[in-house]
């Protein structure tokens, strides 16, 4: 009943669901490899944010070179920072709003200047392009709880003087003309002293997955219910060859089926082919014969 299954064309069908069923697979996989990379980032946060500071003795290479597990992780430093130097990052959105970032380099007792990202500031309404106030950092000796954060990218775009792009510490160096640590930035927790005015400090990062272990299984849903649909299409093709073999169709003849009537019809429900006429039985004989004798 289902050797329909090995022609030209319901071989098609199947190699048509065969790719579509994996790119389904695809995407699924796609969305977990995003909820893995997520719930890393999530773990670093549970297990780092709220850690006790690390002195910057023993936490000195971090900043020559990331380690991922370590993001979020805070470091005291004590140092002088370089206000000079201070710079604002553009493009700095937070909470659905427009704003920018104020970045300058703590320069430590042993030499080492560490960049430290002081906060955020929203954008200004007296002059485009710059936030209206730029809170100065404190002068003097000052204590520094930062954590742990990656450098940027460069971006294929310039900023103002005084300005950068991007949080890009090569860049940065080359501004400020002296050696700044490449590996990491530090995100200000705490300073101390702290001056009256400061920028915004950046909010706990989110712990929430997000929905793609829901996409996920959403995908591949769609690629088991591929097969079912063409397994139900079968179902249907076999249930309309049984009809037609009631009807004294064979399955060859059934097959020769013209390609328009096809074409007109594509659902294997709608091709059922029409009853043959039965032959006349001995009584429409007898009626045909008393009519043409005027009975």
């Amino acid at each position: 009943m289902y050797r329909f299954l090995l022609s030209s064309r319901w071989l098609g069908w199947f190699a048509l669901v065969c790719v579509l069923s994996a790119a389904c697979t695809a995407l699924g996989m796609w969305q977990m490899d995003r909820r893995d990379a997520i719930r890393e980032d999530i773990g670093n946060v549970v297990n780092n944010y709220d850690a006790d500071p690390v002195p910057f003795e023993d936490a000195a290479d971090l900043f020559e070179s990331y380690d991922p597990a370590r993001e979020w992780l805070p470091v005291e430093m004590t140092g002088v920072y370089d206000t000079e130097n201070q710079r604002i990052v553009r493009n700095r959105p937070l909470s659905g709003r427009a704003g920018y970032e104020v970045v300058v380099p703590l320069k430590l007792s042993d030499g080492t200047a560490v960049v430290i990202n002081r906060g955020w500031l929203p954008i200004g309404n007296d002059e485009a392009g710059r936030p209206d106030n730029v809170p100065a950092a404190p002068g003097g000796e000052v204590t520094v709880v930062a954590r742990i954060k990656p450098p940027e990218p460069t971006l294929q775009r310039g900023a103002p003087e005084g300005q950068l792009a991007s949080i890009d510490l090569a860049a940065y160096q080359d501004d400020v003309g002296y050696q700044l640590e490449q590996g990491a930035y530090g995100l200000m927790a705490s300073e101390n002293p702290q001056p009256d005015v400061v920028p915004e400090a950046a909010p706990k990062p989110s712990v929430d997955e997000g929905p793609h272990l829901s996409y996920a299984m959403q995908w591949f849903a769609f690629g088991v219910m591929l097969f079912i649909g063409l397994g139900y299409a079968a179902w249907q093709e076999a249930q309309t060859r049984r009809f037609a073999a009631e009807d004294g169709y064979d399955d060859d003849e059934y097959e020769d089926d013209d390609d328009e009537t096809y074409a007109a019809h594509p659902d294997p429900s709608s091709r059922r082919r029409p009853r043959k006429k039965r032959g006349s039985t001995q009584e429409d004989e007898e009626d045909a014969l008393l009519d043409a004798q005027g009975f």
